[in-house]
């Protein structure tokens, strides 16, 4: 297991007092050979951040605040409230740090677009009851800042669950915890298993957790994790299939739509 820890400590995952766990399935029926006609989430591109890179949609989850180091990598995705990240499931679930916070663009000990708080969480009832490695992948809303939502301040990527494994290259990015800049790799994923899918990359070590797996068409297709909660060495990275379950939760952390996300905790879908 390389990217589920804490650079400080023996605390091993964040738990956050305001998370919900949804009770849904694995994604363990996900086909490998279909592909999903529409990305999840609103079409349209975000707004007033021509001047933001793409990489800015990446960033690193800390506790409490920078000093308390940095320990996965999350990225923003489409949805109607603009204000999702998505990263893997070890990474908001178990005991551990009673807030999280998401730096997107975060280099060299700064956050160049802020600090978003992570006020709610959605996790697989699969994953919360048993780990289950073809659930690690899971959402988390952020609070808007000074009245701008995450996805106006750096914009976002769809999530496109059902995308067949390796059907385009995809662009792999992370905060190893030995490291205050993202790595980056490109290459073309293979299937691992019917629900797991794997790549070579050199350098993901702890830290990487949580990273997006984005397509060609910058869609993310995966987020790493899954096998061996996403792997026992540092040059070969694993996701989970996105499939059916992803897109369940997705819906769920959205509202049910990608729209209006209603209020309160969330339930079974």
């Amino acid at each position: 297991m390389k990217r589920l820890t804490r650079p400080r400590g023996n605390r091993r995952h964040a738990l956050l007092p305001v998370v919900a766990l949804l009770a849904v399935t694995s994604a363990s029926g996900a086909a490998q050979g279909g592909a999903v006609t529409k990305p999840l989430g609103v079409a349209s591109s975000a707004r007033g951040v021509r001047a933001v890179p793409r990489s800015a949609r990446v960033g690193a989850l800390f506790s409490g605040d920078l000093e308390g180091g940095h320990f996965c990598t999350a990225s923003v995705v489409r949805s109607g409230g603009r204000d999702l990240i998505l990263t893997a499931a070890h990474c908001l679930s178990g005991d551990g740090d009673t807030d999280v916070v998401f730096a997107p663009g975060y280099r060299n000990g700064r956050a160049p677009y802020g600090l978003w708080r992570v006020t709610r969480t959605f996790v697989p009832g699969a994953w919360s009851d048993r780990s289950d490695e073809d659930s690690d992948f899971a959402f988390a809303v952020v609070a808007s800042k000074d009245g701008q939502d995450l996805e106006d301040a750096v914009g976002a990527n769809p999530l496109v669950p059902g995308r067949a494994t390796g059907a385009s290259s995809v662009v792999v990015t992370g905060y190893p915890n030995v490291r205050e800049a993202p790595l980056s790799c490109t290459n073309r994923p293979t299937a691992q298993s019917r629900t797991q899918q794997r790549i070579d990359c050199p350098g993901f070590t702890d830290g990487t957790s949580g990273s997006p797996w984005v397509d060609e068409e910058g869609e993310v297709v995966g987020v790493l994790g899954g096998f061996e909660q996403g792997g026992s060495t540092d040059d070969v990275s694993y996701s989970a299939v996105l499939g059916s379950a992803a897109a369940s939760l997705y819906r769920a952390a959205t509202g049910g739509t990608g729209g209006t996300r209603a209020s309160g905790s969330a339930g079974s879908p």
